[in-house]
């Protein structure tokens, strides 16, 4: 049904735009809407698959009340008043005409799979293992011959299989010695369970598989480095935890005169980082800006502070090992001489100087095994590169590579998909993937509203697919950004459906930014309100100093701390204009909707100038304006800053609850590698978000290499699902239009010679 009542009023679907839609939807929720005939309770249905539509709450036959509503459709007339000699329109329903593309529902939309399927007759080889079947080529890599040995396992192929077999190999058929094979993985998880099959499935004694030298990149090279020299890398000494070192690029940034409040360190770090990880000791690191010049300053501070105090971090593991074995060519021909066989997982994801440690080692045997994929290298910012997967077979001319190209896991439909966007990039292995199974789904593009509407269409889906039988731990929603995660981890939160979420999305109205901006509505409401005080002293320009100064002129000039703030005395007098015109606004704020109370503390409190004024606002992937901007969104539910500041209070005490890792996966799409679900939901496909931001003003410079890792993110994601994938593309982002994401582009061609679709 189209019509209903609200507050004894007739509304009809016709007369409303699309982002009104979420408001009826709630009030739906809290029963404010009935049926014009019976008179009983109506939802909102708005899902992926149906246009949006009134039900009535309670089942039954409701029949007379749809065919009533079908003959009360809303007459186009439009009311006037006079003005003068002038007839001013009052109100029209809105037609097709009159609304814009982001306003009319559009159905979804299949994926164009233009590879047609065709089983492959891959017959299992001879079983090397009782338990452990392998396929023709899985075999191949198994047993292939020592020296250099580059597999590269397409997205669900059985990597972990491989390599795990391979390894079992290498001990009960090339009886090489456990403690001369080093096998080298990203997680000790994934250590864990290569052991573990080892043992179960493999016949291998545990004592055997025990003596195994495996590890990470940063467990290995501390074991190397303490072993050598204990006392200066004593794990009393590592630097473990972010805060501490803040504390030291804090210092750096007083000895250049820098407000700590007003620069992002979690940027610098993670700059400082990426250049430890993707030079080598003694490289020149090229700086491109202004800011990339001052970064560096810090980062020289921060080795000095380190080094004066005996303390080393995460990172410095790996340059220590690299430039011991340059200095100590004794200790790298013992471990050379250690280590018969290497073997690597995830091998597109390391660094270029975990790579130079790794071939110094190898050498000069070169008995190494790589398993990785190009098409899922995805961790730039940490210096890892698929260059080192395209160029094996000129660092090792001997090498033999192996292709794994049938996927086991997904669908064809999603093989194809998946395949056809990414082989878009240029730089890539030439290789296509193979599905084992057809299905006739297909991936599934929907076309929300916005953020909060593409929230509500999952969730109605999510519980949709449990009512036929499908378990909420089947389900995964990834998105780009934690910020991307936000709505769709709130309406979770709001249903009954059991849910998982990382920290990173659970705290979304803990940022700084998202703090600040809240303390404006916190203090209309409350102007004794101390811990928004607290976070609104930065956006003044004032010290946290100035706190105790205010809680003490509340109390001798009887008046609130906001008051309080036009009797400082310690402050320069154009701060002290500044703010005697801001402190009578918050009483203007108190009855404003929670969005435009935001506006005006952003144009007339001064709140915009202070974003622009802290200059690079915070990392490159969710900046402080982007944050504002989702804050909005977020709030726009809302009638009355008492009920979103609730909604607020809510959601942060939310943040303490620990998930126990079960029902529906909330992931960013790094987080979900290696993963695998039933039903994946892809959330934001729009150019800003993926690809992001970032990437697209990297390649209008003429550098496509953002892009490209941007489109393996996409294909990562898509070939985490096994039977259902939906890809959302919304209309509006962050309250501003959004288009298409470009690598969608390939699976909308209705033939792969036609010409591309116009996009929306």
């Amino acid at each position: 049904m189209k019509c209903a009542r609200l507050n004894n009023r007739d509304i009809h679907l016709h007369t409303y735009s699309r982002e009104h839609f979420q408001f009826l939807f709630d009030e739906a929720r809290k029963d404010h809407i009935t049926c014009k005939t019976c008179g009983m309770p109506l939802r909102l249905a708005l899902t992926i698959h149906e246009e949006p539509h009134f039900v009535h709450r309670e089942t039954g036959d409701f029949s007379e009340c749809e065919a009533a509503c079908l003959n009360d459709q809303p007459k186009e007339k439009t009311a006037y008043t006079e003005s003068g000699v002038f007839r001013l329109p009052k109100g029209k329903p809105i037609t097709e005409q009159s609304q814009t593309p982001a306003s009319v529902w559009e159905p979804p939309r299949e994926a164009a799979v233009h590879k047609h399927f065709f089983p492959k007759a891959e017959t299992s080889a001879e079983q090397m293992f009782p338990n452990v079947s392998l396929h023709e080529k899985q075999l191949e890599a198994v047993s292939a011959p020592e020296g250099p040995l580059l597999v590269l396992a397409g997205a669900g192929s059985g990597k972990t299989r491989v390599l795990t077999a391979r390894t079992a190999y290498m001990l009960s058929h090339l009886e090489i010695p456990p403690a001369a094979i080093l096998l080298v993985t990203f997680t000790t998880k994934a250590v864990k369970e290569m052991k573990e099959r080892m043992a179960s499935q493999y016949g291998l004694a545990e004592r055997t598989v025990s003596r195994l030298v495996t590890g990470t990149f940063h467990s290995l090279f501390y074991k190397i480095l303490y072993h050598h020299d204990p006392a200066k890398w004593n794990g009393d000494r590592l630097l473990k935890w972010e805060w501490q070192k803040e504390q030291y690029i804090k210092m750096a940034l007083a000895d250049e005169g820098l407000d700590e409040k007003d620069f992002p360190i979690d940027q610098a770090i993670q700059q400082i980082g990426y250049w430890k990880n993707a030079y080598l000791p003694g490289e020149r690191i090229p700086l491109e800006d202004e800011w990339e010049k001052r970064v560096h300053r810090l980062f020289c501070h921060y080795e000095e502070q380190k080094k004066s105090r005996g303390q080393f971090d995460f990172d410095d593991m790996a340059s220590a090992c690299y430039e011991l074995f340059q200095e100590r060519p004794d200790v790298l021909q013992r471990y050379q001489s250690r280590f018969h066989a290497i073997l690597i997982d995830e091998f597109q994801d390391i660094n270029p100087v975990q790579y130079a440690i790794i071939r110094l080692l190898a050498s000069p045997e070169n008995n190494i095994t790589c398993v990785g994929d190009d098409d899922q290298s995805i961790y730039a910012f940490r210096g890892s590169s698929p260059s080192f997967i395209l160029d094996f077979e000129k660092d090792f001319p001997d090498a033999k590579t192996i292709h794994l190209a049938t996927n086991y896991r997904s669908s064809h439909p999603i093989v194809a998909s998946a395949e056809a966007v990414v082989k878009r990039n240029k730089n890539r292995w030439a290789k296509t993937l193979e599905a084992v199974r057809d299905d006739v789904k297909k991936p599934l593009l929907f076309y929300p509203y916005d953020e909060e509407e593409e929230a509500i269409m999952i969730v109605s889906d999510i519980r949709e697919k449990i009512q036929m039988g499908a378990k909420p731990q089947d389900f995964a929603v990834l998105y780009r950004t934690n910020s991307g995660g936000r709505a769709i981890y709130e309406r979770l939160h709001e249903s009954a459906i059991p849910y998982t979420a990382d920290q990173g999305v659970q705290s979304f109205y803990s940022r700084r930014i998202v703090r600040q901006m809240l303390a404006y509505l916190y203090l209309s409401q409350n102007e004794d309100d101390t811990e928004a005080v607290k976070q609104l002293l930065p956006a003044l320009f004032l010290k946290q100093s100035a706190l105790n100064t205010l809680k003490a002129l509340s109390i001798t000039e009887d008046c609130t701390m906001v008051q309080a703030l036009v009797k400082l005395t310690d402050i320069k007098p154009f701060q002290l204009e500044k703010i005697k015109k801001i402190v009578p606004f918050f009483s203007s704020l108190k009855t404003m909707k929670p969005v435009e109370a935001m506006t005006f503390a952003e144009e007339k409190m001064g709140f915009s100038d202070y974003l622009k004024k802290r200059g690079n606002e915070g990392n490159k992937l969710e900046k402080g304006s982007d944050d504002l901007r989702d804050l909005k969104t977020a709030a726009k539910r809302f009638k009355t800053i008492p009920e979103f500041l609730a909604h607020v209070d809510h959601m942060r005490a939310a943040e303490k609850q620990k998930p126990d890792g079960k029902g529906v996966q909330l992931l960013t799409i790094h987080r979900a590698k290696g993963l695998e679900f039933k039903t994946v939901y892809i959330l934001g496909a729009v150019d800003g978000s993926i690809p992001h931001d970032f990437a697209l003003e990297s390649a209008r410079k003429g550098d496509e290499t953002a892009l490209e890792e941007e489109r393996r993110l996409l294909y990562v994601a898509m070939t985490r699902a096994e039977d259902n994938l939906y890809i959302s593309v919304p209309s509006v982002r962050r309250s501003r239009t959004a288009y298409r994401s470009r690598f969608l582009q390939p699976i909308l061609r209705k033939q792969p010679q036609a010409a591309e679709l116009q996009s929306r």
